[in-house]
C-alpha cells in the first residue's frame, strides 16, 4: 500500500501515509495478540511501513524532506492527543453511547501517547541519520544495506523505549519481556521484507523522483 499511495500522490502521499500509519498505529497499540505463540501488540507491521516510507523519503527526496515528514507526523500525533484528551472532558448527552468506549480507547492515551512521541520521534530520527550516515559510508551503494541497518537500529530504540514508558509496571515482568521481545522481532522481520519494495520504488518511479526533485 505504500507504493500504490506513493504511485498516485508522490512524496506527498508519503507525508500523508506516515501521519495516518502513526494515528491508527496508536490506537491498535491498545490490543495485545497472540502471534506465533508469542504474546504482542498490534499495529507493529503497520507501524513498520512508517520506516519503509521514511527511507523511500531519504532516499528519494534527501534528509531534509524525509525530517520534515517525520516532524508532520509528531505533530499531528501531539494533536490527536490534545483534541481527544478534551473531546472526553466535554459532559456527554443523556443518549451518547459513545463516551465509555472513547473513554476506554483514549482514557489511557497519555500515557500511550507519551512512549509513542519519544520513541517515534528518538527512533524516526535516528533513522534519518544512519540512513544517510550509511549511505555515505558506502558512496550510495547497497540500498539494502543503509535500508536494513538504520532500521533495524532505529527500531530496537523505538521497541526499548515505548514498551518501557507505556507498558512498565502494567503487566508482570516476563509478560513485558514478551512483549518487547516480539514486539522487536516482528518489527525486525517487516523491516527485512520491506527492502524488495524500496528497490521497486526506484525502479518504477524513477522519473517521477527527477521530475519532483526538479520542480
Amino acid at each position: 500500500m505504500v507504493l500504490v499511495v506513493y504511485r498516485f500522490f508522490g512524496r506527498v502521499g508519503l507525508f500523508g501515509l506516515m501521519v495516518f500509519n502513526l494515528l491508527l498505529c496508536n490506537i491498535q497499540v491498545l490490543k495485545t495478540i497472540e502471534l506465533f505463540g508469542l504474546t504482542t501488540t498490534l499495529g507493529n507491521i503497520l507501524y513498520a511501513s512508517v520506516f519503509l516510507a521514511t527511507d523511500m523519503l531519504s532516499e528519494f527526496y534527501g534528509k531534509k524532506e524525509a525530517r520534515k515528514g517525520v516532524l508532520l507526523g509528531f505533530i499531528s500525533l501531539v494533536m490527536m492527543v490534545g483534541y481527544m484528551q478534551l473531546a472526553l472532558k466535554f459532559i456527554p448527552a443523556a443518549d451518547d453511547f459513545a463516551q465509555p468506549h472513547l473513554a476506554a480507547l483514549f482514557g489511557f492515551m497519555p500515557r500511550i501517547a507519551v512512549a509513542s512521541v519519544i520513541a517515534y520521534l528518538v527512533s524516526q530520527m535516528h533513522d534519518v541519520y544512519a540512513y544517510h550516515l550509511v549511505k555515505r559510508w558506502t558512496e550510495g551503494r547497497h540500498l539494502w544495506l543503509r535500508n536494513n541497518l538504520s532500521t533495524w537500529i532505529s527500531q530496537l530504540l523505538d521497541s526499548l523505549i515505548f514498551c518501557t514508558i507505556a507498558f512498565w509496571g502494567l503487566f508482570p515482568f516476563g509478560v513485558f519481556m514478551e512483549i518487547l521481545f516480539s514486539t522487536y522481532i516482528i518489527k525486525l522481520v517487516v523491516a527485512c521484507l520491506d527492502t524488495p519494495f524500496i528497490y521497486l520504488a526506484r525502479r518504477l518511479f524513477a522519473s517521477r523522483h527527477a521530475v519532483e526533485n526538479n520542480a
